[in-house]
This record gives C-alpha cells, sequence and structure tokens, in this order.
C-alpha cells in the first residue's frame, strides 16, 4: 500500500533539491556572502550541476514536458522580469533622466561594438556558421546578465570598495542592454528567415525596433506611472497596508511581463520601465524602505533559476567534431570574449561617460559583463523562432539551432566561474599579501630604514641614570658648572644633556 502511494517525479525531486538547498544555504549565507563572498549565483550553479543529469541525474529538466526550451524560456523570463523591475525600483529617483548619457554610451555602442566583435570571434573559431548565424548566436552573449550584476554589486564588497555612482550605473546598465538585446537578435533572424535583405530591414525597423523595444518601453513606463498613483491613492485614503504595498515588488513585475509578452513586444524593457516609473519620484522607495520581502523574493528566485541551469548545462554537446565545436575552441572563444567584448569598447568611450572618472574604474566597468540568465533567455527565444518559422529548416537555420545553445551555455558556464569568483580571488590575494607583508615586518627586530641612520657612540657605563654625564665624561668637553647653569636649554641639548630645568642641576665639587 505505502509502495503504491510513493511517487518519485522530475519536479518532485527539483523541489527537494530547491528547498534543501535553500535553507543549507541560508545557514551559512552571512559566512559565504560577508566571510568568502561567494553568493547564490556560483553555489546554485554548482549544485545544480551536481544534481543534474551529467552527475548524480537526480532531476533533469530537459525531459520536463514536450517543450524543455519552452519551460527554460518561461523560467528565465520570470526570473529576468522580477530582477529589472527590482532594479528599477532600487535606482534613486529620476535616476534614468539625470544619467541618460553616461547609459546611452554604455549601451548602444558598446553593445554595438561587442556584438560584431563576438560575431567575428564566433566567424573565425566555429567555420560552418556563416556570419550572420554568428551574428545571431553573439546577440546571446552582448548583454550584460542583470542578476549576476545585482548578487555581486549588492555584495559587502562591493560596497566598501565599489564607489556608489558606479554601482549604480552598472546596475542601470545591465538592467537596459538585456532588453535591448532584441533588436540585435531580430535583425539576425530575419536575415536568416526572410527572402530578401531588404525586406529583413524592413520587418527589423518596424517589429523589431518600434513595436517591440519602443512599445515595450512605452508601455511598461505607462503601467508604472498608472501603478504609482493608484497606489498613492489607495495610501492616502488608507487603503493598502504595508505588506501589500511590499506585495506590488513581485506582482507588478509579472503583471507587466504578462501583458507586455503577450502583445509581443520586449518584455524585459517592459519591466524595468514600469520598476523605473513607478519610483520615479521616490514614494515607493519610501514605502517599501527597510523591508526585506524583496530580497526573499530575489533569493528564492536566483537560487531556483541557476540550480535550474546548472542541470540544464549541455555538457554533452560541448564536443561535437561534425559541427566543428570542441572543447578547446569553446575555451579559446571564451577567452576571447572575456577579453575584447567589453574592455575595449569603455576603455575607449569611458571619457564620455561621467559617472566613470578613471581609466581603472573603465576597466573594471569592461571586466564587469557578466552572462547568465540572460544569454539563456535569448537563446531559447532564438531557438523557439526557429521552431515557429513556417517553412522547414534549411542548412543554414539547423545548424544555427544545433550550435546555438552549446557555445551560449558553454560562455555562460565559464562567465558564471571567472565572474562570480573574480571578488573572492581579489580578496583572498589582498588577504595573503597583507599577511606576508605582516609577517616580513614583524619577523625583522628593527625596521630596515633604521640601519641607515647614523648612531651615536656608546655612552660610559659611568653615566647616571637621568643622563647628566659624570665627571670626567671623554665624549663631552668639560664646561664649567657657571657656564652650564646658566645655558639655555637648546645649547645643553646640543651638548647631549637632556634637563628641562637648567636652575635645578648641581655638579658635585672637586673632591
Amino acid at each position: 500500500m505505502v509502495y503504491q502511494l510513493l511517487e518519485v517525479t522530475g519536479p518532485g525531486l527539483a523541489y527537494i533539491c530547491l528547498g534543501g538547498f535553500v535553507v543549507a544555504f541560508s545557514m551559512f549565507s552571512l559566512l559565504m556572502k560577508q566571510k568568502f563572498y561567494i553568493n547564490e549565483v556560483v553555489l546554485g550553479t554548482a549544485f545544480g550541476i551536481i544534481m543534474g543529469p551529467h552527475v548524480a541525474n537526480v532531476f533533469d529538466p530537459r525531459t520536463w514536458g514536450e517543450s524543455p526550451d519552452a519551460i527554460t524560456l518561461e523560467v528565465t523570463r520570470i526570473v529576468l522580469a522580477t530582477g529589472l523591475f527590482a532594479i528599477g525600483v532600487e535606482l534613486p529617483r529620476s535616476y534614468m533622466a539625470k544619467h541618460v548619457r553616461g547609459l546611452f554610451v554604455m549601451v548602444v555602442p558598446t553593445m554595438a561594438l561587442g556584438w560584431v566583435i563576438v560575431a567575428g570571434l564566433v566567424y573565425g573559431l566555429f567555420p560552418r556558421l556563416t556570419f550572420v548565424s554568428c551574428l545571431a548566436i553573439a546577440a546571446c552573449l552582448t548583454p550584460t546578465d542583470p542578476i549576476i550584476c545585482a548578487a555581486i554589486v549588492g555584495g559587502k564588497y562591493a560596497k566598501k570598495n565599489v564607489p556608489l555612482n558606479l554601482r549604480q550605473i552598472l546596475s542601470a546598465e545591465s538592467a537596459a542592454n538585456d532588453g535591448l538585446a532584441f533588436p540585435f537578435l531580430t535583425i539576425s533572424l530575419y536575415l536568416i528567415l526572410d527572402p530578401t535583405a531588404r525586406q529583413a530591414v524592413g520587418h527589423w525597423v518596424l517589429v523589431g525596433c518600434l513595436y517591440q523595444v519602443t512599445m515595450g518601453v512605452v508601455i511598461g513606463a505607462i503601467l508604472g506611472l498608472i501603478f504609482s498613483y493608484l497606489m498613492k491613492f489607495s495610501h492616502r485614503h488608507g487603503f493598502i497596508d504595508r505588506e501589500s504595498y511590499v506585495a506590488q515588488y513581485l506582482a507588478l513585475a509579472i503583471f507587466t511581463t504578462g501583458v507586455v509578452s503577450t502583445i509581443g513586444s520586449d518584455d524585459l524593457l517592459a519591466a524595468f520601465a514600469a520598476g523605473s516609473a513607478i519610483s520615479w519620484d521616490g514614494d515607493f522607495n519610501v514605502h517599501t524602505e527597510d523591508e526585506v520581502f524583496s530580497s526573499v523574493i530575489d533569493l528564492v528566485l536566483n537560487c531556483a533559476c541557476f540550480i535550474y541551469i546548472g542541470a540544464w548545462l549541455p555538457f554533452t554537446s560541448f564536443d561535437i567534431p561534425s559541427l566543428g565545436i570542441s572543447p578547446w575552441r569553446l575555451t579559446v572563444l571564451f577567452l576571447a570574449i572575456l577579453a575584447l567584448r567589453r574592455i575595449p569598447a569603455i576603455l575607449m568611450l569611458y571619457r564620455w561617460i561621467p559617472e566613470i572618472s578613471t581609466w581603472s574604474e573603465a576597466l573594471f566597468s569592461g571586466h564587469f559583463g557578466p552572462m547568465g540568465v540572460g544569454a539563456v533567455f535569448i537563446s531559447s527565444l532564438a531557438l523557439h523562432t526557429l521552431e515557429k518559422s513556417a517553412s522547414p529548416l534549411n542548412n543554414e537555420e539547423a545548424i544555427l539551432a544545433a550550435c546555438l545553445q552549446p557555445i551560449v551555455a558553454f560562455v555562460v558556464l565559464g562567465s558564471i566561474i571567472i565572474h562570480g569568483l573574480s571578488i573572492p580571488f581579489v580578496s583572498l590575494g589582498k588577504k595573503v599579501h597583507t599577511r606576508t607583508i605582516s609577517s616580513t615586518l614583524s619577523s625583522k627586530k628593527e625596521p630596515e630604514w633604521v640601519s641607515s641612520v647614523h648612531r651615536m657612540p656608546p655612552t660610559n657605563t659611568e653615566k647616571t641614570t637621568n643622563n647628566v654625564p659624570a665627571r670626567g665624561d671623554p665624549e663631552l668637553p668639560d664646561i664649567p658648572r657657571q657656564q652650564v647653569q646658566s645655558a639655555p636649554t637648546d645649547v645643553m641639548q646640543l651638548t647631549g644633556v637632556e634637563v628641562t630645568n637648567p636652575k635645578a642641576v648641581h655638579f658635585p665639587g672637586p673632591e
């Protein structure tokens, strides 16, 4: 009877893994985040890999349902939407209007240069792909991931060592360019799916830019302003309590995402625009400050998403000789992307970004461009679009569909490791360097500079304890008593006699 009631399912095991990981991580979260500077992104991904089909085989997201890519698409969509909405809410009031110049430079030209550079790298390493297909893959890897960015920028180390204006511009940029990956992806897909380049460009301008991006931003901003007015009205008349005010964090993000995705516009940009609009005057922030509900939601969603990604990673697809995919090519691609995707562009353009004042801050901003949930979402969206195309897949489309996720997944895995562990390694290096210097100094009896100081010859043992020279000291001239008693203090210091009151000094007379 009990055996018949026992039902082991993939989702049930996934719930056990998610709940168990959150409980275990919460037990040591302060230690991991503030002592070792390791967040839930790295640990959740590692736990998902261990529990996934390639190690323990506890659950496999790719076996859920008839279309696992659709499940991946929706899981990452919700996590991204809530994260982008939260970034928009937590920015200072009217931040987007005050920093529009720096955001524009960090988003548009930086993304465009990185998009072309990554496409060239992919095209050079994977000869079976056409350059247009490489542009589609590069569109998935161009945006900065806001979830990893928020987890790292909001950490203790970043708050102590990274200026506030730099943290804010990085958060805003990661939120904006994640939604702006749509135009880069759509132009690539239209060039592949449409019969002519002219028709592809027309679709891209009307659909990719105007309908998806522009309309998504407008609808998100309008919804955010409407929600802001309604909550002020309810609060002014005593219709809403504080708990419900905080619950809007999640509810409004999901509502905005549902509305905009239903009409086919850019739901990620809409969620960010709604979050920015709802806190434009700072009133929403006043009512939700010091509340931990949003942080709890972010923690649970982030843990769930990265456990899912860890189990989703297609390790067996990292070596497909027929498509030219091999581990060494993927490794070279990742290292080249790490060095060339953002760093050269920001080093060239940081003089036009007021929030970045030095080349070292520009170098940090260039390095700090993680790829994670956003890349998985865009790649899943691209596969979904290819599968929905009316015509059967031709050779180019089939090769793109087969190569897209292995390349993106490998780069995402490398980015989680490198960007997620950058701060722990930097912190460890500083501690080792500090301890080395401390131990070197403590092992010496005196500093090195003391050895270069001219030392006075040793004094006679006949000297008294109050440093008054005894009679007949060969090191000092024999000064008459009357002359010493009337000598000023500085003269006595020059002779080596330490006396604070010259009139109180008496020398013994001759025997």
